[in-house]
C-alpha cells in the first residue's frame, strides 16, 4: 500500500482524492493541524472588506502587523521579522548563517532535515527517548550542540507534541551562547496549550542572543492558505534574515489576515474558546484510541501520536480509514518512529464522534 505522503506533509487531500476516487472537499482530514473552529470572524471580515486591496502591493517593511505583533509579544519591532509561514522563516534563517551542520531532535518536524540539506548542510541527530514521551535529554542535546552550528527544537513537538521545561530551555540557551550555536525554536502550536503551561524564552529574549523564536500564525488561526508566521530574534540577526527575504514574498491579504487575528486574541473569547474545546477534544480521542490498545502519548497541542499493533501497519490504517473518507498521517517516515505510528488532529466534538465511531467500526471488523 502507498502512502499519501509523497510530498512529505499532512493535508494532501488532493493525492488522497486520486488514490481513493473520491471528491477532496468530502475527506474528513485528521492528518493536517487546524483550528477546528475555523478561521476568527474578525479574518473573514478583514478579508471581505480588504480585497480590493488586491491590486496594490504589498506593504514589504510589513509595518502595520509587526506594530501588533510588537504589542503582543511585548517585544521591539526590530525583533520581529514575518514570513510566508514559519518555513519561510526557517529557510531564512539557514540562508543568512549558512551552517555547514545543523542539528535535529528526532522525531521531529521534517522540514528541519529537509531545509537544512537543500541550503547545503549536514544533519546531525538525537533522539527522543519512548518512555519520556519521545523528548530527549537534554545532556545529548547539549553534547549536539557542541557539534553544530544550528539545532532546531520543537516545542511543542511535532509529532508527538509535548514540551521541554522551562529550566531545560534555559539550559539549553545558555549552552547555546557557550557554543555559539544558534537554537531555533519552533513555537509553531504553542498557543494551543494554556497561556500558564507555555513554556517559552519568548519574555526573556533579550538575555539569550543565540536564541531564535518562529511561530506559525497558520495553524492556530486557521489560514493555512494564505501562509503567514514570524521569527523573534536579535536585531542584528533579524536584519540578516531580512536582507535575504525575497520582496513581496508575504502577500497583502495574508497581512490584512493576520491583522485580524491580533485583533481577535486580543478582543474576543477566540483563543480561550480553541483551548477549551482542544482541550475536551484531546481526551476523547485519547480514551477511544487506548480503547482498541493503541498507545496514545500525552501530548498538549492539537495534535496526537498514537502507535498500534500488528496488524495495524499505519499503512492499513491509513488505507482503511482513507476508504472511508477519513484522513491521518502516517508517522512512518519519521526517524525514530515505527511503521506502527501514525497522528490525528484534533478536531470539533461531532468530527471527533464520527472518527471514532469510524475508527471503532474497523477495529471490530478485524477481531
Amino acid at each position: 500500500m502507498t502512502l499519501i505522503e509523497i510530498y512529505g506533509h499532512g493535508g494532501d487531500v488532493e493525492t488522497a482524492a486520486l488514490k481513493y476516487g473520491m471528491r477532496a472537499a468530502d475527506f474528513l482530514d485528521y492528518s493536517a493541524n487546524i483550528n477546528p473552529l475555523g478561521p476568527p470572524e474578525e479574518v473573514m471580515a478583514a478579508l471581505k472588506k480588504g480585497w480590493k486591496e488586491i491590486i496594490r502591493y504589498p506593504d514589504p517593511g510589513h509595518r502595520a502587523i509587526k506594530r501588533r505583533l510588537s504589542e503582543h509579544v511585548k517585544l521591539e519591532e526590530d525583533h520581529i521579522l514575518i514570513g510566508n509561514g514559519a518555513a519561510e522563516c526557517m529557510a531564512l534563517l539557514l540562508m543568512a548563517l549558512s551552517p555547514q551542520t545543523v542539528g535535529t531532535i528526532e522525531p521531529g518536524f521534517s522540514e528541519y532535515r529537509s531545509l537544512a540539506l537543500q541550503f547545503g548542510a549536514k544533519v546531525d541527530s538525537v533522539y527522543g527517548r519512548q518512555d519520556n514521551g519521545y523528548r530527549a535529554d537534554v545532556s545529548d542535546i547539549a553534547a549536539l550542540m557542541e557539534r553544530v552550528q544550528v539545532l532546531f527544537i520543537g516545542q511543542p513537538n511535532n509529532p508527538n507534541g509535548v514540551q521541554y521545561s522551562l529550566m531545560d530551555l534555559e539550559t539549553l540557551a545558555r549552552k547555546a551562547h557557550l557554543t555559539k550555536t544558534k537554537l531555533v525554536i519552533d513555537e509553531a502550536f504553542i498557543d494551543f496549550i494554556p497561556e500558564e503551561d507555555r513554556n517559552s524564552l519568548a519574555p526573556s529574549l533579550e538575555k539569550y542572543p543565540e536564541v531564535i523564536i518562529i511561530r506559525s500564525m497558520t495553524k492556530f488561526y486557521a489560514i493555512p492558505g494564505l501562509r503567514l508566521g514570524y521569527a523573534l530574534a536579535c536585531p542584528d540577526l533579524i536584519r540578516f534574515m531580512a536582507q535575504k527575504q525575497v520582496t513581496w514574498s508575504v502577500n497583502g491579504l495574508a497581512l490584512l489576515a493576520g491583522e485580524a487575528c491580533l485583533q481577535a486574541q486580543a478582543h474576543s473569547s477566540y483563543e480561550e474558546n480553541t483551548i477549551s474545546l482542544i482541550t475536551a477534544e484531546r481526551k476523547r480521542l485519547t480514551e477511544g484510541l487506548r480503547k482498541y490498545g493503541f498507545i496514545v502519548y500525552p501530548g498538549e497541542a492539537n495534535y496526537l501520536l498514537a502507535e498500534g499493533n500488528p496488524p495495524w501497519t499505519v499503512a492499513a490504517l491509513q488505507d482503511a480509514m482513507g476508504r472511508r473518507g477519513i484522513l491521518i498521517r502516517s508517522c512512518a517516515m519519521y526517524p525514530g518512529l515505527t511503521e506502527y505510528a501514525f497522528r490525528i488532529a484534533v478536531k470539533g466534538t461531532e468530527q471527533n464522534i464520527q472518527f471514532l465511531e469510524t475508527f471503532g467500526q474497523i477495529m471490530e471488523g478485524a477481531k
